[in-house]
């Protein structure tokens, strides 16, 4: 049933950008704030992290005047405005992949760490790794393309977001022009 929901939301992302008639500003708040929330949600009710929720929403305003941004950039190529798009999710994809590789969630003894490398794992969420700690005090890394994979997509797209808060530092009318109907005409 999940699968089913979450093709079910990708088509209709999919249609939703198709639309000529809805501003590219509506798009990306559409696109974006659902994951946002959602992550906000689980800060503020499971994880009882209020502080971090609002942190985290103040950082997705920021990020969504920097997509808006970049966007509304006249000189930008297609292909490098949509870029960040699919950098963002890979880089939060990777991230997840390296804090979790140490599996400290499972049962003791059943950890990557414990059962083939005899430490302990241990996660760091920023910047992300994870390794595994010996009684020595030697250590073993875990996900290291994870890793690898993050700083690229992570960099990339702290580039272009950038470019974007640029754009609109250098003209704000191109924020209230992202959410404004395009001409038909």
């Amino acid at each position: 049933m999940t699968g089913f929901l979450v093709v079910l939301g990708c088509a209709a992302a999919l249609y939703l950008l198709a639309l000529p008639r809805i501003p590219a500003g509506i798009k990306v708040v559409v696109l974006t704030a659902p994951p946002v929330v959602g992550v906000m949600w689980l800060l503020d009710v499971v994880f009882d992290r209020a502080a971090v929720a609002v942190v985290v929403g103040v950082v997705f305003l920021v990020v969504l005047v920097a997509l808006n941004g970049l966007l509304a950039h006249p000189r930008l190529p297609l292909w490098a405005r949509l870029t960040v798009f699919g950098t963002v999710p890979a880089a939060a994809l990777a991230w997840l992949l390296v804090v979790t590789a140490d599996d400290t969630l499972k049962d003791p003894g059943e950890d990557p760490c414990s059962m083939y490398h005899g430490g302990v794992g241990v996660s760091e969420a920023f910047p992300p790794q994870a390794y595994c700690r010996y009684e020595s005090g030697g250590t073993h890394d875990l996900a290291t393309g994870a890793q690898f994979v993050f700083w690229v997509c992570f960099v990339v797209s702290l580039v272009l977001l950038t470019v974007g808060l640029w754009q609109i530092a250098r003209d704000p009318k191109a924020l209230v022009r992202q959410f404004r109907r395009p001409s038909t005409g």
